[in-house]
């Protein structure tokens, strides 16, 4: 007959394989660090964007920039008036001062160049706007990716 051993239980948790995942993810961060810091400080939005939460009370500045380059700009009585970049940092400004946490959105029409898009964000930064959001529609089809 087979005499049965009781085996005694391990209490220690192993964490080598916990070092090794820690070790790795140190690796990413270190790698992926000085990328994230170049390029200009945008978020940019993707397809499916969800919609920016913003305060009900808060009315966002908007910029639009048409297909021909001409900008508009959300604030005062001619608001569908094209307005130089001069005006656009004079009103922006006042609006960014009065209240800072006041969101700022691009609309920019899909035919417009991308360097009159960065131009109007050029301008809204000179303006005073920390963080800028972009406009955009939901797809109609989904795109494929591949």
């Amino acid at each position: 007959m087979r005499k049965t051993r009781k085996r005694r239980l391990m209490g220690e948790i192993n964490v080598v394989p916990y070092i090794d995942v820690m070790l790795v993810l140190l690796v990413i961060f270190m790698v992926t660090a000085p990328l994230l810091t170049q390029g200009i400080d945008v978020e940019l939005p993707e397809a499916a964007a969800d919609p920016i939460v913003a305060a009900q009370d808060q009315e966002p500045l908007v910029l639009s920039v048409d297909a021909e380059g001409r900008m508009y700009l959300s604030v005062g009585d001619d608001e569908d008036q094209p307005i130089d970049s001069e005006r656009i940092v004079e009103l922006a400004s006042a609006v960014l001062r009065r209240n800072p946490q006041t969101p700022v959105l691009v609309n920019a029409d899909q035919r417009v160049a991308y360097r009159e898009v960065v131009a109007a964000m050029v301008l809204l930064k000179e303006a005073g706007a920390k963080n800028v959001g972009f406009l955009t529609e939901p797809p109609t089809k989904p795109r494929r990716r591949g």
